[in-house]
């Protein structure tokens, strides 16, 4: 019978791994230099997602998201060595996180409601005393795709910078871009590249706004655009 592999096996094989025995790779890593790889993995996942959307056979996702836990673990192992937290922090980190985030679920009865602003307010308070905290839309992290953050910030800016934006105003700004890009007629190339780039951004956060205030998700509209356009341009594989 083969053998099952534990959680906590999986801890001490990227232990070993990284270990003065172990594989030079492993060992050369740090929370920097494995970046790119948990961009890469969560990709993946997503895209494994997907398949199992359009086939129903969940294989490939549960590879991924061993992949994805694996980054977790490969973090979790360089922080225990620079003496910073362990893997067992991070578990119990996320575990009270999301009993103190959910008091409707965990709570004593009296507490058991729920609603957005007291999610909010739960959250900020978590943050109270921390010295990374950044600003309310600066915290919003720039790694997110441009698109998905966009939404992000958009919705906090109308929670609490612009209260009342709605969808017209921003279909009325969305026009004013177009015709700016219309009656654009730059004099050198420097001037026509920064101005289209300003024109092209407004115009993203706007469809982003758009998107974001009917519960769209612009990120994964647009990747869908691009496969149908795909599927257009080019013949479908012979099976």
């Amino acid at each position: 019978m083969e053998k099952r592999y534990s959680y906590e096996d999986l801890a001490g094989i990227v232990e070993t791994l990284r270990g003065d025995n172990g594989c030079p790779w492993d060992k050369a890593q740090t929370h920097g230099s494995l970046k790119p790889c948990m961009t890469e993995e969560a990709a993946e996942l997503l895209a494994s997602i997907r398949i199992f959307e359009k086939t129903g056979n969940a294989e490939n996702m549960c590879e991924e998201l061993g992949d994805v836990l694996l980054q977790v673990v490969m973090h979790a192992q360089i922080a225990k060595e620079e003496k910073l937290f362990t893997l067992e922090d991070v578990v119990h980190g996320i575990s009270a996180k999301m009993v103190r985030r959910h008091p409707h679920v965990f709570g004593e009865d009296g507490e058991r409601e729920t609603n957005t602003s007291r999610w909010e307010v739960l959250k900020s308070r978590e943050k109270e005393g921390k010295e990374w905290v950044e600003t309310p839309l600066r915290e919003i992290p720039k790694e997110l795709p441009a698109l998905a953050r966009a939404a992000k910030v958009l919705k906090k800016a109308d929670s609490l910078y612009r209260p009342g934006k709605d969808y017209y105003q921003d279909v009325m700004e969305l026009e004013q871009c177009i015709n700016r890009l219309k009656e654009h007629r730059p004099e050198t190339e420097e001037e026509s590249r920064k101005t289209l780039e300003e024109i092209i951004g407004d115009l993203l956060i706007h469809i982003s706004d758009i998107c974001r205030q009917f519960g769209l998700p612009a990120e994964q509209i647009l990747t869908d655009r691009i496969e149908d356009l795909i599927d257009r341009l080019e013949p479908a594989p012979k099976p």
